[in-house]
């Protein structure tokens, strides 16, 4: 026969809290303990009381060569996402910076396309420039796209 779910909240009174906490650390550092043994992991384990007593437990090792171990593993974990989220602001960045010059490159060729104050041949070699500086333009936003560095 089952106990019935304790409801989580902080328990108001002062010596039940005490008790709770005691019982309950002592099942955490045995799961702890459990959980070393059994699956052969390396464990740490830190709780404090609302009074500020210490009370830890470590696997086999000793817990500063654990704590280590977090610390390069954490780190390492941090800078690994600051350069992600960083190469993703940059390609964002030269996406929108291509796509404003597109445009104006655009802008431009139709602007040229419809003047017709210049007379054929130069208006024809005009328009050629404008158009190889255009396809230029775009040639690394068509190869980024291809290779998916604008994929959300």
């Amino acid at each position: 026969m089952g106990r019935g779910r304790v409801q989580l909240k902080r328990i108001e009174n002062k010596i039940n809290r005490q008790v709770t906490f005691s019982k309950r650390r002592a099942g955490l550092l045995k799961k702890a303990h459990e959980i070393s043994v059994l699956c052969d992991a390396e464990v740490a384990l830190i709780v404090f009381s609302h009074k500020g007593k210490l009370f830890e437990y470590s696997s086999d090792s000793c817990m500063e060569k654990i704590l280590e171990r977090y610390e390069r593993y954490s780190y390492a974990e941090r800078q690994l996402v600051a350069i992600e989220s960083e190469s993703q602001g940059n390609w964002s960045m030269e996406y929108n910076r291509l796509k404003v010059k597109v445009e104006l490159l655009q802008r431009n060729h139709s602007s040229i396309s419809t003047t017709s104050r210049c007379s054929g041949t130069y208006q024809e070699e005009a328009t050629e420039v404008r158009r190889n500086e255009l396809e230029l333009t775009l040639e690394p936003v068509y190869s980024c796209h291809h290779l998916g560095c604008f994929a959300a």
